[in-house]
C-alpha cells in the first residue's frame, strides 16, 4: 500500500498536498471572497443540501441582540440525521461504540438500525407523556443511547438538555430546576478506570424538589439499583411501543436543545440553540472543516455532555451520512496505548481531540504511540483551548506521522460549531494559529476603545454581523444575562470573551480567555502565552498559569508545573525561559511543582480552581473533576510553601 501524504512542509508552516487538494470538498481560497461578498448566499447554498418540509421565506432577519435564520423554514433534525439516508446508506455503519473494558463487546449500528432504535426511543418518550416543547434532561455517559435519546427528542420536538455524567447531583439539580425538566433520562451505572459509577443514585438525589415527573432508566452496567414508582426501565418499555413515530415538523427557530455552560457568576447559563440555523452550521462545518467523505470514520474524544459532543459526535457527522465512533472510557485506560489501539481497531480517518489529551499522551513518552502506525488517519484536529507549539508538533509528527494536516478549531458552546479554523484543502497549517474566520462569518480583534488592533497586537475577539446561523439565540429564561454577557461590551457586536491577535495576512491566534488576562503593573499578559513559553521546555509535561493578587503590582502570574517522569526542572529554568521567550515582565512570581493538575473529564485544566486556591477563595465543588485528589495534593503543597 502506497503511503499518502496530505501535507507538504513549507519550513515554518504546512500546506495541503496534491492528494488533499484533489479530494477535499474545497480547495480554492476564492470561497472566502465569495462568502464575504454574499454570506447569505453562501449559507443558503448549504442549507439547500438538507431536507426541508417547507423552504424559508427570508434567509436572515436581525434586530439585535436577536437574529433569525431561514425564517419560515420547516424541517426535522432527526429526519435529516437518520431517515434521509435509509435508501442511500441503509446498511452503512452510522454509529460505533467502544466500551472502556477492552474485553467487552463493542456495539455497531447501521443507519437502518439507528433509525429503528431512535423510533422506539421516541415512541417510549411519547408513552411517558413527553410532547413538543417539553424539556428532557439526559444524564448519561458515553453510550449509544445518549445519542439515540437526543435524536428521539428531536424527532418528537422535545427540547433535550444533556448534562455531563460526571457532574454531581447538585450540579444536575441546578440544571433540572432551571430548565423545568419534565423527564430525566439516566442509566444504572457505567465504568471509569475500571470503577463502577452508580449514576442512578446521583439522579435520584438530584431530582428531589424539582418538577421531574418521571425517570427513564437505561440498563448499562446491570448493577443493583433502587426503583421508585416514578422510575421506568427502558428495556421493558421499548418492547411494548410502536416501532415508528412520524417526525414532528419544526420551525427553523424552534428550540432544538439547551446546553449549560459555566459563567463568571458561578451559575451555569442555559445556552439556547434552534433547529434550522444550528443544523445548517453543524452540517456545513462538519463537511468542509473535517472534509467528511463516504469512507471516513470520525472519532472525537469529547464527551457528549459538551457542545463538541453535540455538534461533532452527533449532529454534524450524521447530517453528512458519516460513520461516528464514541468511546466510553479514559484515553489511557487500561494502558497508555488505548487511544491508539482504538484508532487502529476502527480504522479512524479523522481524529478530533483536546491539547490536554495530547499533553497527557506526551507525558507517557513516545514508545506507546510509536508502536502504532495508524495508517488510516488522514486528518487531525484540536479543540478546547489554544494548543502550544510543542504539543502541535508532537501531534503532527508522532500521531499523524508527518502526513496529516492539523486543523486547530476555535469555537464555543455559544457559537454552535467551529468558526475559526483552516480548511484542509486550502491551508496553511500554522502551529498555534487557529486560522481564518469560516466562510460566511467575520471576526475582528478590538482594543478596549473598540478600535481594530494592528497586526500582532492582542485584543478582544468579536464576531461581526451577520452572525453565524448556529449562534445561540439566548440564555434560557434570562434575557438580561444574554444581553449583558454577550452584547454590552461592544455595540452590535458579539463579544466572545476571548483574547486574540491577527497576522498581517489575517490568520488568528487565540491567546486565552479575556478573564485569563493578567494585568501586571499596567501590562496585560495572557496566561496562555506564558504557558506556551514554559511548555516549550523539553522536560516539562504540563503547565497552568493563573493570576495571584499582589499588593504592589495588582496581579502576578503563578505557574503550576508538572515535570516529565524522571526529569528535573528548577524554578530558575522556568523563569529564564519565560524571560527569553516573552520578557522579564511576564516571569512568574512563583513556580510551584506538582505531580498533577486538576482536569475536567473533557480534558481541560481547571485554572479557576488553582486561582481560587491561591487567592484563598472558596474553590467550590470539585467532585466533577477527573482527578479531584489532585486538588488536595496541591493544597498540601501550597500550605507547605506558606502560600495559603
Amino acid at each position: 500500500m502506497k503511503e499518502r501524504k496530505y501535507v507538504t512542509s513549507k519550513k515554518k508552516f504546512y500546506v495541503p498536498s496534491r492528494e488533499m487538494k484533489r479530494t477535499a470538498w474545497v480547495s480554492e481560497s476564492k470561497i472566502y471572497r465569495r462568502a464575504l461578498k454574499n454570506p447569505f448566499e453562501f449559507w443558503e447554498s448549504y442549507a439547500k443540501e438538507l431536507v426541508w418540509v417547507r423552504r424559508w421565506r427570508k434567509v436572515y432577519r436581525e434586530k439585535l441582540p436577536h437574529f433569525s435564520w431561514f425564517v419560515g423554514g420547516k424541517l426535522n433534525a432527526c429526519y435529516n440525521c437518520v431517515d434521509r439516508w435509509l435508501e442511500e446508506k441503509r446498511n452503512k455503519i452510522a454509529l460505533m461504540w467502544e466500551p472502556e473494558n477492552p474485553d467487552e463487546r463493542e456495539r455497531k449500528f447501521t443507519y437502518y438500525e439507528l433509525y429503528r432504535e431512535v423510533n422506539r426511543f421516541a415512541s417510549t418518550l411519547k408513552a411517558l407523556g413527553v410532547e413538543k416543547g417539553d424539556r428532557v434532561s439526559i444524564y448519561l455517559p458515553m453510550i449509544p443511547e445518549t445519542i439515540i435519546a437526543m435524536l428521539a427528542c428531536a424527532r418528537i420536538g422535545a427540547i433535550h438538555s444533556v448534562v455531563f455524567s460526571a457532574f454531581s447531583s447538585e450540579a444536575l439539580k441546578t440544571r433540572l430546576i432551571d430548565c423545568d425538566a419534565k423527564l430525566l433520562i439516566t442509566c444504572d451505572g457505567y465504568y471509569r478506570r475500571g470503577k463502577l459509577i452508580n449514576l442512578k443514585e446521583n439522579a435520584d438525589e438530584a431530582k428531589k424538589g424539582t418538577k421531574v415527573e418521571k425517570t427513564l432508566v437505561i440498563r448499562r452496567a446491570f448493577n443493583p439499583i433502587k426503583l421508585s414508582k416514578e422510575d421506568y426501565l427502558y428495556d421493558e418499555l421499548r418492547e411494548n411501543v410502536d416501532g415508528y413515530v412520524k417526525p414532528k415538523t419544526m420551525d427553523s427557530e424552534d428550540i432544538l436543545f439547551i446546553l449549560y455552560t459555566s459563567g463568571t457568576t458561578g451559575k451555569p447559563k442555559g445556552i439556547v440553540h434552534t433547529h434550522g440555523g444550528y443544523l445548517v452550521q453543524a452540517y456545513t462545518t462538519a463537511k468542509l472543516v473535517f472534509d467528511l467523505h463516504e469512507s471516513d470514520v470520525f472519532f472525537s474524544t469529547a464527551d457528549i455532555g459538551w457542545i463538541t459532543g453535540h455538534t461533532y459526535s452527533c449532529y454534524g457527522p450524521l447530517l453528512n451520512g458519516a460513520s461516528v465512533l464514541i468511546y466510553e472510557g479514559t484515553p489511557d485506560y487500561p494502558s497508555p496505548e488505548r487511544i491508539w489501539q482504538i484508532i487502529e481497531k476502527y480504522g479512524v480517518t479523522i481524529f478530533y481531540t483536546a491539547p490536554t489529551l495530547i499533553r497527557m499522551m506526551m507525558k507517557y513518552g513516545d514508545e506507546h504511540v510509536e508502536k502504532h502506525k495508524m495508517e488510516s488517519l488522514r486528518l487531525l484536529a484540536s479543540v478546547g483551548e489554544p494548543i502550544d507549539e510543542k504539543s502541535w508538533r508532537w501531534f503532527f509528527e508522532k500521531v499523524g506521522k508527518g502526513r496529516c494536516p492539523i486543523i486547530d478549531t476555535w469555537w464555543q458552546t455559544e457559537t454552535g460549531g467551529t468558526l475559526i479554523n483552516t480548511l484542509p484543502g486550502i491551508g496553511p497549517f500554522i502551529p498555534t494559529y487557529a486560522g481564518l474566520s469560516f466562510p460566511g462569518t467575520r471576526h475582528e480583534v478590538l482594543n478596549e476603545e473598540g478600535k481594530s488592533c494592528k497586526a500582532y497586537e492582542e485584543g478582544n475577539l468579536v464576531q461581526l454581523p451577520p452572525f453565524a446561523p448556529g449562534m445561540l439565540r439566548g440564555v434560557w429564561k434570562n434575557e438580561e444575562r444574554y444581553r449583558k454577557t454577550y452584547w454590552s461590551r461592544y455595540k452590535n457586536l458579539y463579544f466572545t470573551e476571548d483574547r486574540a491577535y491577527k497576522t498581517k495576512e489575517g490568520y488568528i491566534r487565540i491567546t486565552g480567555r479575556a478573564d485569563d488576562v493578567i494585568k501586571v503593573a499596567g501590562h496585560r499578559l495572557s496566561t496562555a502565552e506564558i504557558e506556551n513559553a514554559i511548555a516549550s521546555h523539553r522536560d516539562i509535561a504540563e503547565v497552568a498559569v493563573v493570576a495571584k493578587r499582589d499588593e504592589i503590582k495588582g496581579e502576578v502570574p503563578v505557574a503550576f508545573v508538572v515535570a516529565k517522569p524522571g526529569r528535573e526542572v528548577s524554578e530558575s529554568d522556568v523563569i529564564k525561559i519565560v524571560e527569553r521567550k516573552i520578557s522579564k515582565i511576564a516571569r512568574p512570581k512563583h513556580v510551584i511543582f506538582v505531580d498533577d493538575l486538576p482536569h475536567t473529564r473533557s480534558g481541560k485544566i481547571m485554572r479557576r480552581v488553582l486561582k481560587r486556591m491561591l487567592n484563598k477563595e472558596d474553590i467550590g465543588n470539585v467532585t466533577t473533576l477527573a482527578n479531584p485528589e489532585s486538588v488536595q495534593a496541591i493544597e498540601r503543597t501550597l500550605k507547605k510553601l506558606g502560600m495559603i
